[in-house]
């Protein structure tokens, strides 16, 4: 079995796909593979990613006939994947040399299901270093305790996904799998699944993923349709967490998560298109009132005046019953 398998889904992103290429080359060992995942790019990435397959040790190139989006993509690294470990990318970030050698030597000494870190996000030529919001590092602790409390940033609110390693087991066990067709928020059920469900995860302080933020083609800068996932995403989030065991501990945490989403996209709504928009209000008012009302009414007691005053406007808006129950 290779050590460590490197999941990198690229979509039309020629411009930052050689730095992320060059990046994996810096990090490239015997038993190390990249699975480089085209999710039907229609710019020159295919041409890039080509060359990558005859120049990049370890290189394995896989082609999606249609764009399935990033879930979808890592899910097809995941099944392709043969390392004892896995780790994710994506195509328009980059590694610091020797990273993929130093976080296996950590989860290898921890013994943990999955290990998470720190990262350097850039936006433009700024440079920020974000940290995993949990205090205790380098020792191995309950995925589960790290849930709470429901008022504070914890581990589920750090939901990137190439911002650590993940032993096979995971896989196994089927919990590192995203759900298919998510075009956005796909690593939120994601993250709360492998902190309900895994055994034992460790934070480490190690830096050497350079996140890159305000790509023009990144969805977080669209304010397309595809935007609109992040409800079907957060459904899941809370439709799971009620079917466990705490869910009257862990449901406030879900959705007053949820709410904060709703909220941020509400208080930015003029970068969607109108209908976008129109539809972005219709579904999330029908999410408050999916969840767990008296959930609900406890966050908006405890959120700040604007926050909590834009979602109380949004619960009083109508709903047809159909959206309601979807």
């Amino acid at each position: 079995m290779l050590k460590l398998s490197v999941i990198v889904p690229f979509y039309n992103v020629q411009q930052y796909a050689p730095d992320a290429l060059r990046s994996l080359r810096a990090n490239a060992r015997d038993d190390f593979e990249f699975i480089l995942v085209d999710d039907c790019s229609t710019d020159g990435t295919p041409d890039i990613l080509a060359r990558a397959e005859r120049e990049l040790p370890g290189a394995v190139l896989v082609r999606h006939e249609r764009n399935g989006g990033l879930a979808t993509a890592r899910n097809t690294g995941i099944d392709r994947a043969r390392g004892e470990y896995l780790a994710f990318l994506d195509g328009d970030d980059w590694l610091a040399p020797g990273y993929y050698d130093r976080l296996v030597a950590v989860i290898e000494k921890l013994g943990c299901d999955f290990v998470r870190t720190d990262h350097v996000q850039c936006t433009g030529r700024a440079r920020t270093v974000r940290r995993v919001p949990h205090g205790r590092r380098n020792v191995p602790l309950c995925p589960r305790d790290a849930i709470l409390p429901a008022h504070r940033t914890t581990s589920v609110d750090y939901a990137y996904a190439w911002a650590g390693v993940y032993h096979r087991r995971l896989v196994d066990r089927g919990l590192l799998h995203f759900t298919d067709g998510l075009r956005t928020a796909e690593d939120r059920p994601w993250i709360w699944k492998l902190h309900r469900e895994a055994e034992s995860f460790a934070v480490t302080g190690l830096l050497g993923v350079f996140y890159r933020r305000g790509v023009a083609s990144s969805l977080t800068q669209i304010g397309d349709a595809r935007q609109l996932d992040f409800v079907r995403a957060f459904d899941q989030v809370l439709r799971e967490t009620a079917e466990d065991p705490d869910a009257d501990r862990l449901l406030p945490k879900a959705v007053r998560t949820y709410c904060a989403i709703i909220s941020h996209h509400l208080g930015s709504i003029e970068r969607f298109e109108p209908a976008v928009a129109r539809r972005l209000r219709t579904m999330s008012a029908a999410a408050l009132r999916r969840m767990p009302q008296d959930a609900l009414d406890e966050v908006l007691r405890s959120m700040d005046a604007e926050r909590a005053g834009r979602l109380r406007r949004l619960r009083r808006r109508p709903v047809p019953a159909g959206e309601v129950a979807a």
